[in-house]
């Protein structure tokens, strides 16, 4: 470092204005650390600003289960405070069975949910029906988990923002961190922001940040047409979404449409590892919306006004990073990890926010969140070749 270099001191340094960066911010500035957060572009510009933004609790594992739903109590709080920008509205999510497999799926998720206290009832096909007169007939059914929501992710990210302002934080933005260790953050101007805790949140590209960060980029195609209210009602998932989110070789595309407060229908998914451009992938996209009118033939007459793609950041075992990255760099202990949430970083940047700062100040965690800290055996081996929002 120069003697000429400029170097201001933080309690916390956060790379990164994504939900999951505004979130931290917020939660450490509530707790009276001085922090600063650092953005490269604009605040929830990035992954979070491609998300679908659906605020769900799900079950593959009980430490998934436990950090979604923690998560979606948080955001009912949350919801009390956000302004209409933020569009939260608590809608419900449809998991929906085309066969008899499926349906047997949708009851074993019902009976986990039951009794973990999560509100959820079945549908039968004429109630399905009724639900959502544009769904195809012949469907078996399906699970209504009802506190399930969706939001604007950016303006719920800006929020989050406002509120770690209003805390005492500081926003830098239209700069990006080079460099991150030892306490110190270096910005690309050469300016050193030092702190005891430096928070790497910058999702996707954590590994660029971080070496040996166990995060892939996972891509993804979502489209929203024109405007017509009332086509779609709540949230709706195929089931057979869970077999292709949890392929980790192949692209894959699934069933997930979502109703905006704007009268719009948001379409989803889809999945591919390898490509790393920004461009639309012609071919996945068409898979995509022809998935979607599979299950909603309707979808057809609405013209797609707009098609985007972006990275979710996967790990190995599915669940995020959350925690001191002891051990990456000899003796440095001022490196914290807040990444990997592939499909789920909407739902659990709140949750994650609490839980790290639970940590960084010593407090008892709101669950247990030893299944999320980096250096898990969960985290042995990379995603190779080649989950929701």
């Amino acid at each position: 470092m120069s003697a000429s270099t400029t170097v201001t001191r933080f309690d916390a340094v956060i790379a990164g204005g994504g939900i999951v960066g505004a979130a931290c911010a917020a939660a450490l500035a509530k707790r009276g650390m001085r922090v600063a957060v650092v953005e490269r572009d604009a605040i929830g510009s990035g992954a979070t600003a491609a998300g679908m933004g659906h605020i769900v609790v799900m079950d593959d594992s009980p430490a998934q289960f436990a950090l979604t739903r923690y998560s979606q109590q948080l955001w009912q709080e949350l919801a009390k405070r956000l302004g209409a920008r933020a569009e939260y509205e608590q809608c419900g999510t449809l998991w929906i069975a085309a066969d008899e497999e499926e349906l047997a799926e949708a009851e074993r998720k019902q009976r986990y949910y039951a009794e973990r206290g999560v509100p959820a009832r079945m549908l039968t096909a004429s109630g399905l029906a009724e639900a959502e007169p544009h769904l195809r007939r012949g469907l078996k059914g399906a699970l209504l988990v009802e506190e399930d929501a969706v939001v604007y992710p950016p303006a719920a990210a800006v929020e989050l923002m406002n509120e770690a302002q209003a805390a005492g934080a500081e926003l830098l933005v239209g700069r990006a961190v080079t460099r991150i260790g030892a306490g110190e953050a270096v910005l690309e101007d050469g300016e050193v922001l030092a702190a005891k805790v430096l928070v790497n949140a910058t999702g996707a590209w954590a590994a660029e940040l971080e070496p040996g960060v166990q995060v892939k980029k996972r891509k993804g195609h979502l489209a929203i047409t024109d405007r017509e209210p009332g086509f779609v009602r709540h949230q709706l998932v195929e089931l057979g979404y869970l077999k292709s989110a949890h392929a980790v070789t192949a692209d894959s595309v699934a069933f997930n449409v979502q109703p905006r407060k704007t009268g719009q229908v948001l379409i989803g998914s889809s999945r591919q590892f390898g490509d790393e451009t920004t461009d639309v992938d012609r071919g996945i996209l068409a898979k995509m919306l022809a998935r979607a009118q599979e299950y909603m033939p309707g979808l057809g007459m609405l013209p797609a006004i707009r098609v985007w793609t972006g990275f979710r950041a996967a790990t190995p075992d599915k669940l995020p990073i959350i925690g001191q990255a002891r051990g990456r760099s000899a003796g440095d202990e001022t490196l914290w990890l807040a990444t990997g949430h592939e499909g789920l970083g909407i739902t659990t940047s709140l949750g994650t926010a609490e839980l790290i700062a639970a940590q960084i100040a010593g407090e008892a965690p709101a669950i247990a969140d030893e299944a999320y800290r980096p250096g898990r055996a969960g985290l042995h081996g990379l995603v190779n070749a080649g989950h929701h929002e």
